[in-house]
């Protein structure tokens, strides 16, 4: 692989793990409910485990590990869920907007590099 696209990468992971992190953060802050009144938790556990996902995902391919390509499946595959529950909350909350457009920017990439 190209050291650009790489870098491109690594920035995409780093990118979507702030999101995730922001859009936990500021559902916990909210109560964990929504304005709705629906419980914030799955959303909040998703954007967590994410975050840690894509924060490992760039770091192995920062470092050109051996098992990157392995591991971009799994970091696609969370943030393809991540992004499916903030979806549900896009049209009230700005941060899981943010986050699901991160999270499926991230999963598109995780997938075009891992094949």
């Amino acid at each position: 692989m190209e050291n650009k696209t790489m870098t491109s990468h690594v920035d995409t992971c780093f990118d979507c793990a702030k999101a995730c992190e922001e859009c936990a953060t500021a559902c916990l802050e909210s109560g964990d409910v929504d304005s709705r009144g629906h419980d914030m938790t799955a959303c909040i556990k998703l954007c967590r485990d994410c975050a840690d996902i894509c924060t490992l995902c760039g770091r192995l391919t920062a470092r050109g590990s051996d098992f990157m390509k392995s591991f971009m499946q799994v970091c696609a595959e969370a943030c393809e869920a991540c992004a499916a529950e903030c979806e549900k909350h896009a049209d009230h909350f700005a941060h899981c907007k943010a986050c699901a457009e991160a999270c499926r920017k991230c999963a598109e990439e995780c997938r075009q590099m891992a094949a």
